[in-house]
């Protein structure tokens, strides 16, 4: 096998892999290889699974996240497995193990009294920005999906919402080693993400006036032809709950917040599920679904009452 550094490796990988994955996708990739592992692998000619083990310790001690130390295996494994299929390298079997996981913090959702004081406003203090936070509150999308939402996917007549764009912030590092970042506009990450999600009577008399003097391709937070990037809308919305005197919480909440009230009204996990753009409903099921004390005793209770029925027929 060739003499080659994991730096050349990357190099030839990187090259290859923007050809195939969206480019946000390959922001994310370059910005954990680039952070991550060329400063550590840099001028290896092999990397073991010592190696590897060593990485996840290290970054755990630097206080980063398991989610990013995973991350950062994940597209180390896609770089080993590039440089296998050339026989620069060869891929082995690794067992890597991560230290326990710490509690993760409960979702963070509003209070319905919390809700209603914050959409009672909305409703007093008009504007377009403060319009997107009412769509997102009843339709649970993301902040890129409002932030890259178009007068043109807003369907009055039959009163539908069409999610097929997003607007994300991406950062790279270039050649000299210095951060850079761009505004992408482009399609969701997965295909459950391309959805069509009704909307409510009350929200669609809302968006009537707006879209009568808007020009369709404009971009509803903004109306213009650029949209307003997620940074700067989440910077309003931080503002909005300071002037509310509301606790802080993060843009992501309101889209708990949506999700927990459906379940909280027993709507059916699945709907719930698709109009989120889950791809798959268990998602929904450990995030949001979480029984308590009295749905558990009402379920046994209902088991005995069946079995107590099964047993009186005979």
């Amino acid at each position: 096998m060739e003499s080659i550094t994991f730096e050349e490796i990357y190099k030839a990988w990187k090259s290859e892999k923007a050809l195939f994955v969206k480019e946000s996708s390959m922001a994310t990739y370059t910005m954990l290889a680039e952070k991550h592992l060329l400063p550590v692998f840099r001028n290896a000619t092999e990397i073991s699974e010592a190696d590897g083990q060593a990485l996840i310790i290290q970054m755990m001690e630097r206080g980063l996240s398991h989610k990013t130390a995973e991350d950062a295996i994940i597209v180390l494994r896609m770089i080993i497995r590039f440089a296998d299929k050339r026989n620069w390298w060869r891929m082995r079997p690794w067992d890597l193990k991560y230290p326990p996981r710490r509690s993760k913090p409960g979702l963070t959702v509003l209070s319905p009294q919390t809700q209603r004081q914050l959409m009672k406003y909305l409703s007093a203090h008009y504007s377009l920005r403060n319009l997107g936070i009412q769509i997102c509150l009843n339709t649970g999308i993301r902040i890129g999906e409002i932030c890259g939402l178009r007068w043109s996917d807003i369907n009055l007549q039959e009163r539908t919402i069409s999610i097929s764009r997003t607007v994300s912030r991406v950062y790279s590092q270039g050649e000299d080693g210095e951060r850079r970042s761009a505004i992408i506009i482009g399609t969701p990450k997965t295909e459950s993400s391309f959805r069509v999600i009704p909307i409510s009577g009350k929200l669609a008399k809302l968006l009537e006036s707006p879209m009568r003097h808007s020009d369709k391709d404009n971009y509803v937070l903004s109306n213009k032809s650029q949209p307003v990037e997620p940074r700067s809308y989440r910077e309003h919305f931080n503002r909005l709950l300071r002037e509310l005197g509301l606790p802080h919480i993060n843009f992501h909440s309101l889209r708990h917040t949506f999700a927990t009230r459906c379940i909280e009204s027993h709507c059916d996990v699945k709907t719930v599920s698709s109009i989120l753009g889950h791809s798959d409903v268990s998602t929904t099921l450990n995030v949001y679904v979480h029984p308590n004390m009295e749905h558990k005793r009402k379920c046994i209770d209902q088991m005995l009452r069946a079995l107590d029925r099964d047993d009186s027929s005979r």
